[in-house]
C-alpha cells in the first residue's frame, strides 16, 4: 500500500491540485499490506487519498474514474456489506476543522473529519455538548452520519439525524452541494442531511456538518435494578417508559438470559436526587442509586455481533427470540439493542422470529469472513425507491458499491 496522500491545503490553483491528485490516483501501487482502516472487505484499496479541503474532495472524485469508498476514522467500516470493489479508499481525517461555533446560537459547524472526542472538549469549554455519544473510540463527525452512530443517549435527545441541521456533500460527479444552514429551525428545501444518514458514503462523500447543541448537564445520576428474565426487562421498560420521570437513557445490560437495568438521569442536581428517588420507589426491589456502570453504552465484541431494531414493546420478545450464548446492550426504551452471538447463529431464522415487530437485524461485526452473511437480510419494501435515489445520485455505482442495501 502506498502511503495516504494528504493534499495540501495551502495548494494555490485548482491546476495544481488537479494534477497532484490525478498522479496520486493513477499510480495505484500496493508497496506494502494495507492497515485496516485501508480495507474495505473484500476488496482492498489500491490506492489511498487523504485531501484537506471540499475542494480537494471534489476534484479527485472529478478525475477519478474507479470506484471510491470513503472512510473516516474507520471504526465503523463494518458497519456495512463489504465493498465489490475498491480502487480508491477516500479518508476525510485530513478535513479536521471546526469552520464556526457560535455558543450563544448553540450550533456548530464542523468538517467531517473532526474526531467527535475532540469536538466535545472545545465545546465543554462553553457548558455545550453535542448530545452524541456512540462509544467507539476515534470516531468522525462524518462517520457517525454515514453509519447512523449513536448510544444511549438517543432516548432523550435523538440521533444523529435528528440533531444535524446541515450538510456539505462532494457528490459523484464532484459537485459540491449544501443543504440546510445554521439555523435550527431551518426547514427550507430538501433535507438532505436526512438522505446521508445511513447512507455509509454510497450517495457522495461527507465533507462538513453543522449541529444543534445542547447545554452540559451539570449533575448525572443513575439508578441499577437486577433483571431476571426478558419479561421482568419488558415490565421495567414499560413502567420507565408511561412514567412522568424525564431519563437521558435507559440501557439493559444482557448476557444468559438474565441482566441489569440502568436508567440514567442528567439535570440539576436537585432534579437528578428527586428523580433517582422516584424511580427506586418505581422499580421497587432491588432498585438502587449508584455509580454508571462501566457496560453502560458499550458495545459488545467477538463472534457475530448484530445491530438490532424494533418496536419497544417488543424488547421481551426480542430478547426471547435471541440463541443461548447471546450477550449485549439494549436500549430498552427504544427499541435498539447491540448483541454478540454465536458465530453459528440462523440469521434468517432469528430474522424472522422477530420480523412481526418490526424487527430487523444487521451484522455490524463478525470473526468469520463477512462477505459469506447476509449482512442486510430482507429487502424492504421501499427497495425500488432506494434504487433510484442511488441510481440519482450515483449513475456509475462508483461509491462504495455493494455496501447498501440488496447490493447498491
Amino acid at each position: 500500500m502506498t502511503a495516504p496522500h494528504r493534499a495540501r491545503p495551502d495548494t494555490a490553483q485548482a491546476g495544481a491540485v488537479r494534477s497532484e491528485t490525478v498522479e496520486t490516483v493513477a499510480a495505484a501501487e500496493v508497496a506494502e499490506p494495507p492497515t485496516a482502516a485501508e480495507t474495505v472487505e473484500p476488496a482492498t484499496a489500491a490506492e489511498t487519498v487523504e485531501p484537506a479541503t471540499a475542494a480537494e474532495v471534489a476534484e479527485i472524485l472529478r478525475s477519478t474514474t474507479g470506484t471510491v469508498v470513503p472512510v473516516g476514522g474507520g471504526t465503523k467500516t463494518g458497519w456495512a456489506a463489504p465493498a465489490t470493489s475498491c480502487d480508491l479508499l477516500l479518508r476525510t481525517a485530513g478535513l479536521g476543522r471546526v469552520v464556526e461555533y457560535a455558543p450563544g446560537d448553540l450550533v456548530v459547524v464542523a468538517e467531517a473529519g473532526v474526531p467527535l472526542a475532540d469536538l466535545q472538549r472545545q465545546l465543554a469549554e462553553h457548558g455545550q455538548t453535542l448530545a452524541l455519544d456512540p462509544p467507539e473510540a476515534g470516531a468522525t463527525l462524518g462517520g457517525i452520519v454515514s453509519a447512523n452512530a449513536s448510544g444511549p443517549r438517543r432516548l432523550r435527545y435523538g440521533t444523529a439525524r435528528d440533531l444535524l441541521i446541515g450538510v456539505t456533500v462532494a457528490l459523484a460527479d464532484g459537485t459540491l452541494a449544501r443543504s440546510g444552514g445554521k439555523v435550527v429551525k431551518n426547514v427550507a428545501g430538501y433535507d438532505l442531511g436526512k438522505l446521508y444518514t445511513g447512507a455509509h458514503g454510497g450517495l457522495g462523500v461527507l465533507v462538513s456538518t453543522t449541529w444543534r447543541l445542547h447545554p452540559l448537564p451539570p449533575v448525572t445520576g443513575a439508578v441499577t435494578v437486577p433483571v431476571q428474565d426478558s419479561a421482568e426487562a419488558g415490565r421495567y421498560a414499560a413502567l420507565l417508559a408511561r412514567s412522568t420521570l424525564t431519563p437521558t437513557a435507559v440501557e439493559l445490560n444482557w448476557s444468559s438470559r438474565a441482566g441489569e437495568l440502568t436508567v440514567l438521569f442528567e439535570s440539576s442536581a436537585a432534579s437528578v436526587r428527586a428523580q433517582s428517588r422516584a424511580a427506586i420507589a418505581l422499580l421497587g426491589a432491588g432498585a438502587h442509586a449508584d455509580e454508571v456502570p462501566g457496560w453502560f453504552g458499550a458495545r459488545p465484541t467477538g463472534g457475530l455481533v448484530l445491530r438490532l431494531a424494533h418496536e419497544p414493546f417488543a424488547l421481551p420478545r426480542v430478547l426471547d427470540a435471541l440463541p443461548d450464548g447471546a450477550s449485549g446492550t439494549a436500549s430498552a426504551c427504544t427499541g435498539v439493542a447491540y448483541m454478540a452471538v454465536p458465530t453459528d447463529t440462523d440469521l434468517a431464522a432469528l430474522r424472522a422470529s422477530i420480523a412481526p415487530y418490526d424487527g430487523s437485524a444487521v451484522v455490524i461485526a463478525a470473526d468469520d469472513a463477512r462477505a459469506a452473511l447476509d449482512h442486510w437480510g430482507p429487502v424492504a419494501d421501499s427497495f425500488d425507491l432506494m434504487t433510484r435515489v442511488k441510481d440519482r445520485f450515483d449513475p456509475e455505482r462508483r461509491l462504495s458499491p455493494g455496501r447498501l442495501l440488496g447490493g447498491l
